[in-house]
């Protein structure tokens, strides 16, 4: 698939990996209909990337009618053609902690928003992606969602986080069986210890402690290296159905 002159749609765009995958793809020749909670700095990206390249759209990716209300922005845009889910929280918590047991409001929440707002922007946007004239090469929409190392090797403190994730993982395949029959193939990138707005309000002998984990390159990831992936997915037509680890090598210990 040619970004050039199609739209996408990237959730969580107003910062981290998905600012940076919004601002590759219009880079690229790509317009983007960035949502996200964060109106000022959301509205404030869509205006410097350009008036009609880009739109800022506020939207909870886990209710409906803010969901369509993105999707009606990207139609209206031209051919809807990709969806980026970057939206996400993170919150620690033991399942029995100094304080009792794990908050059930905490954990609910973060599946809501992790796992059920994916699910409900894929499920939208598809359902407009299926109307598309497919390209030369039958496809009619790309689909990417984040999920996380945690999914597989999650640590202490990360019960709802990894849930979450690994309920990511786990509906990569059967989405992208299901969308095979309309020419949509359904992706997902697992991204290691990335720096991150939510990595950097830590501290930074922690975050040169992480760093150093990574066993090549001894880096925390950039936007950029998720972007770069990202644009290969939505080029190479042949990747469908699949989880794709952005990590460095790293697995994670307990703590």
């Amino acid at each position: 698939m040619d970004i050039a002159g199609k739209v996408f749609i990237v959730t969580g765009g107003a910062s981290g990996l998905g600012e940076g995958t919004a601002r590759m793809l219009v880079a690229n020749g790509g317009k983007v209909v960035i949502a996200d909670m964060q109106a000022e700095k959301g509205e404030a990206i869509a205006k410097e990337l350009g008036d009609g390249v880009a739109a800022f759209v506020k939207c909870d990716v886990s209710q409906e009618a803010d969901g369509q209300a993105v999707v009606a922005k990207a139609v209206s845009m031209g051919k809807l053609m990709g969806l980026v889910n970057c939206a996400g929280i993170a919150p620690g918590e033991k399942t029995i902690g100094k304080n009792g047991a794990h908050t059930l409001a905490t954990f609910t929440k973060t599946i809501t928003v992790n796992l059920v707002g994916s699910f409900n922007m894929i499920r939208l946007a598809a359902e407009a992606m299926a109307k598309n004239e497919p390209e030369a090469t039958g496809e009619r929409g790309v689909l990417i969602s984040t999920a996380s190392v945690a999914a597989y090797d999650g640590q202490m403190g990360q019960a709802a986080y990894s849930a979450s994730k690994g309920g990511v993982v786990g509906m990569t395949l059967p989405i992208a069986r299901d969308l095979a029959r309309n020419g949509i193939r359904n992706m997902t990138i697992a991204p290691g210890i990335f720096g991150t707005p939510m990595m950097f309000g830590m501290p930074q002998d922690v975050q040169d402690s992480l760093a150093a984990a990574v066993p090549f390159p001894s880096r925390l990831g950039t936007p950029l290296d998720y972007s770069k992936l990202a644009k290969h997915i939505f080029e190479n037509d042949m990747l469908n159905g699949e989880v794709i680890r952005l990590d460095g090598a790293i697995r994670l210990a307990p703590r």
